[in-house]
């Protein structure tokens, strides 16, 4: 997907918004303080079929940001589908993904994005692990229940999946099989592939404004079918292996035929 500006950039910051209109302009803000003068970076909000202002505040700060998109899904298709809208146009060999509400801080994104820089390859996801979270107690109760479970079937060693801030490599997400809830499920997957976690503690805050546009069972309840999917990919996974291209064969300066590899 073409973006309308070519300049190169390193890092794509990708932020999935249904109805979050009074959110988009403080937001926004806080993710240029974040990262200007730090990288060249690109930020893709992805307008997940909003029937309020959304998509005119996006355009309004568009015209004055020549590095933000807006890409608009014609009906609500949920997060997980919004967050792959906007990592496979990103443009960027990194992204990473926040919250449009207001409740992840982007000041946490440098931090994210430099433990996957300085993984040198290996780190395949840098998972922001929210500490004094600013939901209801019920809300804590269910992700604390749904945490354990997935932990304890999955093994992923992560407490807490549901942190909207994230980071990793674009390859990396693009090679997941896809289903909806993914994003949840990163971690189990990233350690499939034989990639390593970064985990960052992220400080959690009240949203900005408005009401959560998720809804309940979409941001909280792991599906039976999910779970069980993501553990048979785990169970049937088998080693990668090591491929080298055979090509034509060339003759030495003796003139006997030789075949070269490429790895």
């Amino acid at each position: 997907m073409p973006a309308p500006d070519q300049t190169p950039v390193a890092v794509s910051i990708v932020v999935p918004v249904r109805n979050e209109a009074d959110n988009i302009t403080p937001l926004i803000a806080e993710i240029a303080a974040a990262l200007d003068g730090r990288w060249a970076y690109e930020i893709i909000y992805v307008n997940d079929g909003s029937t309020d202002a959304t998509g005119a505040r996006l355009s309004a700060v568009m015209a004055e940001r020549r590095n933000l998109r807006q890409l608009r899904h014609a009906v609500s298709s949920g997060q997980s589908a919004a967050v792959r809208s906007g990592v496979r146009a990103a443009r960027g060999a990194i992204v990473a993904t926040l919250d449009g509400d207001g409740q992840n801080n982007p000041a946490f994104l440098p931090d994210l994005i430099a433990a996957v820089e300085s993984g040198n390859g290996r780190v395949g996801l840098a998972a922001g692990q929210r500490v004094g979270r600013k939901d209801t107690g019920f809300k804590k109760l269910q992700s604390r229940i749904a945490n354990a479970v997935r932990g304890l079937i999955l093994r992923d060693g992560t407490r807490d999946t549901g942190c909207g801030l994230k980071a990793f490599p674009r390859e990396v997400f693009l090679a997941m099989p896809y289903f909806d809830g993914l994003h949840r499920f990163l971690p189990a997957l990233v350690r499939r592939e034989g990639l390593t976690i970064a985990y960052v503690d992220v400080v959690d805050r009240p949203r900005h404004s408005g009401v959560s546009n998720y809804g309940f069972f979409d941001r909280l309840w792991i599906g039976i079918m999910d779970l069980a999917g993501v553990w048979w990919l785990i169970r049937r996974k088998k080693p990668t292996p090591v491929v080298t291209e055979v090509v034509a064969e060339v003759p030495d300066v003796a003139g006997v035929p030789g075949v070269t590899e490429v790895k």
